[in-house]
């Protein structure tokens, strides 16, 4: 007994002792890779092939492995969670003038305005989500919390269409049905959570996609380009299901029903995206975006009275190759906006002082360029807008126009005017894969550029693509009325001339985007500093709303002019006395004339000059604050 109790215990000892072993051995590992934080630590563990060499890590801070994370398998789940989160969005913003009138009984104008206001704050909240997500919370989570406040608000609102006391009655005729104070509150506490969820999400996403392709690699950087233009697709799939079906189901089944598939659409892509979780890359937060400027700013006025050195190297860097940016590469200095030199300029002082350095007195050139890539792409930023005026077309004059045609497809069934919006969206559908698949590889063997195009040069053609839109909606609208003038058809509702006639305007615009709008988001991507490339997104995204206002504003001269003297104007109540192609023919000149400065801004375009590694910190997991 005594001899087996031995053998037990020294049975027990040794697994104890394998056991510990074994954990230190584990810990040891664990630590090990812990440390691995920069390249050079991670080539003790992995060679420079099997890691990314952009800086992107993985879900615990980690340097990502190419064959475990990122690239196009990790992009599906991308591209269907902003396919769904298209479909939510769309579901609400094409009809909801609609269910203001008949529901909340508001007027054509202020319905109207209501829509606008609340579209405008969806331009405006992207700069909220683009400022978290580069300075704070990273991309990916700044994704999911977004994503809740959108979804928090889409529920609210298919709440508020389906419970009895929640949900007005939509009886126009009725003053007594008017919404109460707590069902008007409602409404519009849910509709501007979405506002805030859908600008949080909206200039992250297609950052967050392009983070998963290292630009390192020219093998991936090809892909990333291709990525841009599926992004694009995938919009363009889920507006296309809410401008046809959804539409029909608000006005046909319920507008609770017509809210709650949204709804339900916005929580699928919530599950699609985090599915993806384990493959994904993350680029690190950098830090405020906001303060980096107000140092340089501030810095460079407070040395104006000096004297930057000719020699550019004099000036204050870092000496690691690593920038002191969190998750973002060096740039090399460029020579442009030399004032901003200053607050790279090194005093006597400074040059003798030893420790931290002061931010608000001293910065590193890469945080002087910074500013300098932000400023160099406002004139690129500027020149979209007009393209954006004649985009915006499409929900205004296109349908004004088309009402007045003949939209009868059958003696029972007719084609509203808004949804020909439908053969811009086949269009963009359709110019995609023509795109990546043909246009592309046949532009390479030509130009030697990978992407096929620069980013300026593919924008340029959209911008020409356009000026073709607008003449051919002028020539329509001529034909139009040579048609009334002919038959004296000036006071008759519409005329026997089919709305289709409109379709080659649409499906122009239409070819238009995927050269402007794809190579704006893809040129904002690559061009903003590596720590503040949601906010060059956001920017992205601010062109279409400024172009919406200009049009406004547009209309708003031109009528206000045309109208003297009693005159009924170019664009009256009754347009078959009016002269909206007189408009669409302002609009291609002033895209023209924009085209022209384009070519002017593009050629001094200055592209920014990345070197280095990327800085990665000592701290692991990246998590919502």
């Amino acid at each position: 007994m005594a001899r087996i109790q031995f053998i037990f215990c020294s049975s027990v000892y040794r697994l104890q002792s394998t056991t510990s072993e074994m954990e230190t051995e584990l810990t040891e590992n664990n630590s090990q890779v812990k440390k691995v934080e920069t390249k050079s630590e991670v080539l003790s563990v992995h060679s420079n092939d099997e890691i990314t060499q952009d800086g992107s890590v993985d879900m615990h801070g980690n340097p990502s492995i190419k064959k475990k994370s990122g690239n196009w398998k990790a992009c599906p789940f991308i591209l269907g969670n902003e396919c769904c989160v298209s479909l939510a969005y769309c579901g609400i913003n094409i009809n909801m003038v609609n269910y203001l009138i008949k529901c909340f009984h508001q007027g054509n104008s202020t319905a109207a305005n209501t829509v606008n206001n609340w579209a405008g704050t969806c331009s405006i909240t992207p700069l909220i989500g683009a400022f978290m997500a580069d300075s704070y919370w990273g991309r990916y989570w700044t994704i999911a919390v977004f994503s809740t406040i959108y979804f928090i608000g889409m529920t609210l609102l298919t709440i508020s269409a389906f419970t009895p006391s929640l949900k007005p009655l939509c009886k126009v005729s009725d003053d007594d049905h008017n919404a109460s104070t707590a069902q008007t509150g409602v409404f519009f506490l849910a509709l501007y959570l979405v506002a805030l969820g859908t600008g949080g999400i909206t200039p992250c996403v297609s950052s967050f996609g392009a983070d998963q392709f290292d630009e390192t690699d020219d093998v991936e950087k090809k892909k990333k380009s291709s990525f841009f233009n599926w992004y694009y697709f995938s919009i363009n799939i889920g507006a296309l299901l809410s401008s046809s079906v959804l539409v029909w189901i608000q006005d046909n089944v319920g507008w609770g029903w017509g809210f709650g598939i949204p709804t339900v659409a916005l929580a699928v892509a919530i599950f699609f995206f985090f599915s993806g979780t384990l493959l994904y890359r993350h680029q690190k937060p950098g830090g405020s975006a906001l303060t980096r400027i107000a140092q340089v700013i501030v810095a460079s006025f407070r040395k104006r009275h000096i004297q930057v050195p000719d020699d550019n190297s004099l000036l204050y860097e870092v000496q690691d190759k690593e920038s002191s940016i969190e998750g973002s590469r060096k740039l090399e200095h460029t020579d442009v906006f030399l004032f901003l030199d200053k607050a790279a300029t090194e005093t006597d002082n400074e040059k003798c002082k030893v420790g931290n350095i002061n931010p608000w007195r001293l910065c590193t050139v890469t945080q002087v360029e910074e500013l300098k890539s932000i400023i160099r792409m406002f004139p690129i930023w500027a020149s979209v807008i007009i393209f954006s005026t004649a985009y915006s077309q499409m929900s205004t004059l296109f349908v004004e126009q088309g009402d007045t045609m003949d939209v009868r497809i059958s003696s029972n069934f007719k084609i509203p005017p808004a949804s020909l919006i439908v053969f811009d969206i086949l269009s963009v559908m359709f110019w995609v894969p023509v795109y990546d698949f043909l246009i592309v590889p046949l532009a390479r063997k030509y130009t030697g550029n990978q992407r096929g195009f620069t980013h300026l040069q593919r924008m340029g053609m959209g911008l020409v693509i356009s000026i073709f839109a607008m003449v051919v909606a002028a020539f329509v609208e001529i034909k139009r009325l040579k048609m009334v003038a002919e038959h004296n058809y000036y006071e008759r509702s519409y005329i026997p001339m089919s709305i289709f006639w409109q379709i080659p305007q649409y499906f122009i615009i239409g070819a238009a985007e995927i050269f402007t709008y794809i190579g704006q988001i893809e040129f904002f991507y690559d061009q903003a500093p590596d720590a503040m490339r949601s906010l060059g997104s956001a920017l992205a995204l601010t062109t279409q709303a400024l172009g919406s206002y200009l049009s406004s504003l547009l209309v708003t001269i031109v009528t206000h002019i045309t109208t003297r003297h009693g005159k009924r104007g170019w664009i009256p109540d009754n347009l078959n006395y009016g002269h909206i192609d007189y408009f669409f023919w302002l609009l291609a000149i002033l895209s023209f004339l924009n085209f022209l400065v384009y070519l002017l801004i593009a050629n001094w375009y200055v592209y920014k000059k990345p070197t280095g590694a990327p800085h990665i910190s000592k701290q692991g997991t990246q998590k919502a604050h």
